[in-house]
């Protein structure tokens, strides 16, 4: 039996397609960008080509790209680079962010809190949604940044960032504003003008590309300070010999998902509709988790908790059913302590030890949505009766 992959918001499996643009590059163009013989100058051209069409996928200048090692390293050198800016500038040194970010975000701003910095956590309501008055009460002349990100990477949250962005700058002008948008590439409009953003993370990997590559947008005129050192690579923001294929493997997997973005939003937003309708009606107990209205998610994520089991069990079950789950960041999979996102939205830690995450993805299948819905009651209820519930 084949087995049902269901979560995408932790990987995505690799297109055909990328890593086939991603082969010529590694076979006839390997050389090194910043030589100036044939070989290195072929290399060139390959990285401009990915910069620009990366840049006119998010309606940004060529320049304004600086190519990472994925979202993690994005989202720590937009949090620190601007910030040390800023301070540098004596534009501030308070950081705001919310407490559903990623702990790429999260623990770089509890790490600048060691170094003199200091940060609000702006907390969020029962879908996880941030709150926006909060936001407007805790920014000040002393805030150098504001990180918020477009969609929560376990619940599926749509965050207001464009709103919020307008509401930070009407508090102070000079305040920075950065959106992890690692989950919501190839789901939404994430242009940085659409949005308000000065800075905005990717990864390749969760669309369909390579990973250890991503880029952050950085604004014109935006004051940022490089965290990696020893080059002057990236017009001196990210030292480090380019991955020149990963950089053609991402501007191949955006180029892939904004085309057909479309028709992957109807085809997984309808898989995911079943999943948000109909599994609750298959078992009972069921906590939906995010938001309920589908036109507030994220259209490939489902997330739940089940009273009275705990997820790891749930997961293992469906793991020996050839089916891939999760129960949430796949960076803190191991963790013994319930998610941040949940508790932070008001879910009882105990049943947040019982969370569920579903991501489709473009090539899921009506069938492998209905493998799911007739296994997972049964493990659901054979590990409630263990349990004497």
């Amino acid at each position: 039996m084949s087995r049902v992959y269901l979560d995408h918001a932790a990987t995505t499996p690799p297109d055909p397609r990328i890593l086939a643009a991603m082969w010529e590059v590694y076979t006839r163009h390997w050389g090194n960008p910043s030589s100036i013989y044939l070989e290195g100058q072929e290399a060139r051209h390959v990285l401009d080509e990915a910069r620009a069409m990366c840049a006119r996928l998010l309606g940004a200048l060529p320049r304004e790209i600086v190519f990472t090692s994925g979202g993690t390293e994005s989202d720590n050198a937009a949090i620190r680079g601007v910030a040390l800016a800023q301070r540098a500038r004596g534009r501030g040194t308070h950081i705001i962010t919310t407490r559903v970010e990623h702990h790429a975000v999260l623990h770089t701003v509890e790490q600048l809190q060691g170094e003199g910095f200091t940060a609000t956590f702006l907390p969020v309501d029962r879908d996880g949604v941030v709150d926006l008055g909060a936001l407007e009460e805790a920014t000040g002349p002393d805030t150098a940044l504001v990180s918020i990100m477009a969609a929560n990477n376990e619940v599926g949250t749509l965050q207001p960032v464009a709103e919020a962005a307008r509401i930070a700058r009407a508090r102070n002008p000079q305040v920075v504003v950065h959106t992890d948008a690692v989950q919501a590439a190839g789901a939404m409009d994430i242009a940085p003008d659409a949005l308000g953003v000065d800075l905005l993370s990717i990864s390749a990997h969760k669309l369909h590309g390579p990973r250890g590559v991503g880029l952050l947008y950085v604004r014109s005129r935006t004051p940022f300070q490089a965290i990696m050192f020893g080059g002057g690579q990236e017009k001196e923001r990210r030292a480090g010999t380019e991955n020149v294929a990963g950089a053609a493997g991402l501007a191949a997997a955006m180029k892939l998902a904004w085309d057909e973005m479309p028709a992957r939003i109807e085809h997984t937003g309808q898989l995911r509709n079943r999943l948000l309708y109909e599994l609750p009606e298959r078992i009972p107990g069921t906590v939906i988790t995010g938001p309920s209205d589908p036109d507030r998610r994220l259209p490939n994520n489902f997330s739940c908790c089940f009273r009275n089991v705990e997820g790891e069990s749930v997961l293992l079950g469906l793991d020996l059913a050839d089916i891939a789950a999760s129960s949430g960041s796949a960076c803190t999979t191991g963790s013994m302590e319930p998610s941040h996102v949940l508790t932070a939205m008001g879910i009882d830690p105990d049943l947040a030890h019982a969370s569920l995450r579903l991501t489709v993805g473009k090539d899921t299948t009506d069938a492998e949505i209905d493998r799911l819905l007739s296994t997972l009651p049964g493990i659901v209820s054979r590990l409630r009766a263990l349990a004497g519930a």
